[in-house]
């Protein structure tokens, strides 16, 4: 027999003309349109039966489960165990379980970025957990911008929802050395331009970074996402670190399964869950871990779909919890580890009961259960390799402030950097002079000529790859250094950006410049080669050592020499063309501004 809900009905009931039809659940939500509720339920049920489903399972509660298996995308090849596994849970626990699919994105098969299509997945995930009957949906995501993309679009679609991650993948072996995709990626390259390595060689590591499935094995943008996903409430603990080729992973998506039946039934929506304190401790557990400056647009745009949190969590609140958050995390590209070794350590549960007096306890889980609730449910007991991976607040990796906001004349809007992850921490607080690039053609053209006016004290600067500028903001953020320097023993620059760098990679980087310097008012895009920029962390300073009476002069400059390109972006066609008119800067999230809670900005 099916399960009792005051909203299942009796078969018969659905061809009962006296009997209007109207329900919030099931396969009677979200009807088609056709102009007769009844025969749009008659004909749902004649197309859904052609499956084989019979009427008792289409009265239970029905779970959406999507579907981003893709050839192209390793992160996610583990998808179709995974949705075998969930399916286990939702129907051991009395629900149909109904699999769908949406885009599926690949950080490194995507032209010219995940990030420009990060937008369009979230209204694919949004419009059709919108407009298919389901009581939940469990969300099946990994790399970098697919988790970002369903959580922005399963807010603002506000149905019961639960992310499952595909979960990190092992490391490999290097001669007796472990390596993992990617933060080695770019080291090894490095070395490689830098001659320090040869050609042989460098195809013997290409076979050993990435030997599993699963996403990036150290701290990049998709670990990140995991613990940021799991601190915010909405999954199991473990789903944000077991390995994506583990048993425990098939697990972790039975309870999610299982989960989602509780959720459906208690209709428990993102909105009612999500509050300040969850997003508070998920910025909180970002600079504990060293996390991916790619996290911070990502929550300000998870954030903004949500109605009650416009404004709420901005750029600035980043700062100020770093600024009393220490980090803990002894993970690549931060520390020496990778994501098994977290895991193995005790993961999410061992981190969060180590940050418990910095936490606001009282936020809200998908479980219906508070934060505080869940942790004194699970106690964790320390051992010596726990507290190696997963320091003490007594003893942490670094004292504070992981990822920190600049601000200054180039950067009215703020900037972001990766304290944690600079290689020469003397450039914390650097003046140097500007070797600039207009875009990325000119940097590849330009960066290796031997005749390049450049000295280790030069600060690289790259425009022309924010938001609307690549279009994108591609992870070009971290600039190669220069061939010769690298020769030369440099290790690490001080390099800025508007745009994004990979969560894998280190450096000394200023990234996000806001307003980027596509705008025509833009204050970075006016700087120039030989100009003198300081910057000084500790103050949180980016600072452009010109007058304020030059800048005027040269933005004004500017401003008609982009006239042109303004007016032609106003008539671009296709996709390309509505991200280019819609999409707002980084301190906002990059996203589309009609997609946003508070819709776009009235026309002036």
């Amino acid at each position: 027999m099916p399960p009792e809900d005051e909203d299942q009905h009796l078969p018969q009931d659905d061809y009962d003309l006296s009997k209007p039809i109207s329900s919030t659940s099931g396969l009677r939500q979200g009807l088609t349109s056709y102009g007769d509720a009844h025969f749009s339920l008659f004909l749902r049920k004649v197309f859904i039966k052609a499956l084989g489903y019979s009427d008792d399972a289409l009265s239970r509660p029905i779970i959406g489960i999507i579907n981003t298996y893709s050839s192209y995308n390793a992160c996610h090849a583990n998808v179709p165990q995974l949705i075998e596994a969930a399916k286990r849970g939702v129907q051991l626990n009395g629900g149909l379980a109904v699999d769908f699919p949406t885009i599926s994105l690949h950080e490194s098969f995507a032209h010219p970025t995940s990030m420009f299509l990060r937008n369009l997945m979230s209204m694919d995930t949004e419009e059709m957990i919108r407009a298919q009957p389901m009581d939940a949906c469990i969300m099946i995501g990994g790399c970098d911008k697919t988790v970002p993309a369903q959580l922005m679009g399963g807010i603002s679609a506000n149905k019961p929802v639960l992310p499952l991650l595909t979960g990190p993948m092992m490391p490999g072996s290097h001669r007796g050395q472990r390596l993992g995709a990617c933060t080695d990626c770019r080291n090894n390259w490095a070395a490689y331009r830098a001659g320090e390595i040869d050609i042989e060689e460098i195809s013997a590591i290409n076979e050993e970074l990435a030997p599993t499935i699963g996403t990036c094995g150290v701290m990049g943008t998709a670990s990140t996402m995991a613990c940021i996903t799991a601190a915010l409430g909405m999954m199991p603990l473990r789903g944000a670190s077991a390995p994506a080729v583990s048993s425990g992973r098939l697990r972790i998506a039975e309870e999610t399964g299982a989960i989602a039946v509780s959720v459906a039934k208690a209709k428990r929506t993102p909105q009612e869950i999500l509050s300040k304190e969850s997003f508070l401790n998920a910025i909180t557990v970002l600079q504990a871990i060293g996390g991916s400056t790619n996290a911070v647009v990502h929550l300000l745009a998870i954030a903004n779909r949500h109605p009650k949190l416009k404004g709420v969590i901005t750029l600035q609140t980043f700062d100020e919890i770093g600024r009393k958050t220490p980090l803990l995390i002894d993970l690549k590209p931060s520390g020496e580890n990778y994501m098994n070794d977290f895991h193995n350590a005790g993961g999410m549960l061992a981190l969060l009961h180590t940050l418990r007096p910095l936490l606001h306890l009282s936020a809200m889980t998908i479980t219906g259960k508070t934060l505080g609730e869940i942790l004194d449910e699970s106690p964790f007991r320390t051992f010596p390799f726990s507290q190696q991976v997963i320091r003490p607040l007594s003893n942490p990796l670094y004292p504070c402030s992981s990822l920190v906001v600049l601000r200054g004349n180039i950067a009215p809007d703020g900037a972001v950097m990766k304290v944690s992850a600079s290689k020469d921490r003397s450039l914390l607080r650097h003046s140097g002079p500007a070797v600039v690039f207009e875009n990325s053609a000119d940097l590849a053209r330009r960066i290796d000529d031997p005749d390049l006016p450049v000295t280790k004290d030069s600060v690289l600067v790259l425009k022309g790859i924010g938001p609307i500028g690549h279009p994108g903001m591609p992870e070009a953020g971290l600039i190669p250094l220069p061939r010769k320097l690298g020769a030369a023993g440099v290790k690490d620059m001080l390099r800025l950006s508007d745009g994004r760098m990979s969560g894998t990679a280190g450096g000394t980087i200023v990234l996000h410049i806001s307003p980027e310097s596509a705008l025509p008012d833009s204050p970075f895009g006016i700087v120039q080669t030989g100009d003198i920029i300081t910057c000084d962390v500790e103050n949180r300073k980016l600072q452009l050592e010109i007058s304020d009476e030059e800048m005027q002069r040269r933005i004004a400059e500017r401003r008609k020499a982009l006239s042109e390109e303004v007016e032609t972006r106003k008539h671009k066609r296709g996709y390309r063309g509505l991200y280019e008119r819609s999409v707002n800067q980084a301190q906002d999230g990059v996203d589309f501004d009609f997609l946003t809670a508070a819709g776009p900005e009235p026309t002036k």
